[in-house]
């Protein structure tokens, strides 16, 4: 393990006023999103709409990273042929990858889930590392269910330990990890709830992180804001400042201050609620002298994406990407606190 490249890359990952671009969904998932806009989805479609994603002009202005799914790391930009993660090096982004294998119901819970892909990961690490990867993603799905004592602490543990185990292989080969504890938005809970079990799922996560001696500046974390759930009675999406103070208040509790950057994931939010949530938190982390901190940015999927992939369906390239930049951009000035 080179504690120095790993340093530097995550760094890099979370340099102030750049985020990272989660393109790594599964070809299910994929297929999905194509499916509802009419399109379909095959490896030639996918391959033309990454394409359209990462030959974006400029966009190493406002993206660091990108996290692509085991297919799309072994594909080719379309008009040069030349391997994406090779293409995006030449542009000064770095190459991310999806290295579980999904979430599995976990025995001896009531529908809880276990993120799986442990079994071969050394070398499959190894295997992307010579394609060009320089980190790695994990995620873990926590759901809340206070009717049926949901999350149990054997789903939180077990979960943990596993990205600790995952995080551990990565640094050992100088890949830097991604740490995603997401506490889903699915569910009838409030707020309070959703932070009280965020901050639960964290200090776990840290606790794991710790016996399994990962290098806490050689990662990056990607958690959930601090949101009620989608079928809470009273809705806190009109409170954007709540969410911004409670989800910081969370992090503030919960996690070291060697961790380099808080890459957040948007959890289904609309685009424009994301980018609010993240700046304001920017403005108060700014005010409030918490910039010695780790800096606060963005690795959003379909926040980023969604406008481009409706225009792209008609064959108009260069004004889908244009949404992307436009959507990259102002997640930019998010992470800065300066959207007014």
């Amino acid at each position: 393990m080179n504690t120095e490249i790993l340093k530097l890359t995550a760094q890099k990952m979370v340099t102030k006023g750049k985020g990272i671009l989660a393109a790594d969904e599964s070809t299910p998932t994929c297929t999905k999103r194509f499916e509802s806009i009419g399109l379909k989805s095959t490896n030639e479609s996918r391959n033309k709409y990454r394409d359209m994603l990462f030959t974006t002009n400029e966009l190493e202005k406002y993206i660091s990273g990108i996290i692509m799914f085991d297919e799309t790391i072994h594909q080719n930009t379309v008009n040069s042929n030349i391997p994406f993660p090779k293409y995006l090096n030449e542009k000064g982004i770095l190459t991310g990858i999806k290295v579980d294998t999904g979430a599995k119901n976990l025995a001896g819970t009531k529908n809880e889930k276990i993120t799986e892909g442990l079994d071969n990961l050394r070398g499959r690490i190894q295997e992307y590392k010579d394609l060009g990867a320089s980190f790695a993603k994990w995620r873990a799905v926590i759901s809340i269910d206070s009717e049926n004592s949901i999350p149990s602490k054997s789903c939180i543990y077990a979960n943990a330990h596993a990205l600790a185990r995952y995080a551990s292989i990565c640094q050992e080969n100088n890949i830097v990890p991604i740490v995603e504890p997401e506490v889903i938005m699915d569910g009838k809970h409030d707020i309070k709830k959703c932070q009280e079990v965020t901050k639960m799922v964290l200090n776990i996560v840290f606790e794991q992180l710790s016996l399994m001696n990962v290098l806490i500046e050689g990662i990056v974390l990607k958690p959930n804001m601090i949101i009620c759930g989608k079928d809470c009675e009273k809705s806190c999406s009109d409170d954007p400042k709540k969410v911004a103070d409670l989800t910081l208040q969370s992090l503030l509790e919960s996690v070291p201050k060697e961790v380099p950057g808080i890459a957040f994931l948007s959890g289904g939010q609309s685009s424009d609620l994301a980018t609010k949530h993240l700046n304001l938190m920017n403005k108060i982390a700014s005010k409030e002298g918490l910039n010695d901190y780790w800096n606060l940015t963005f690795s959003y999927g379909r926040a980023l994406q969604q406008d481009s992939l409706s225009i792209w369906k008609d064959e108009d390239t260069k004004l889908a990407q244009e949404k992307l930049l436009y959507r990259a951009k102002m997640n930019s000035l998010a992470s800065k606190g300066l959207i007014e």
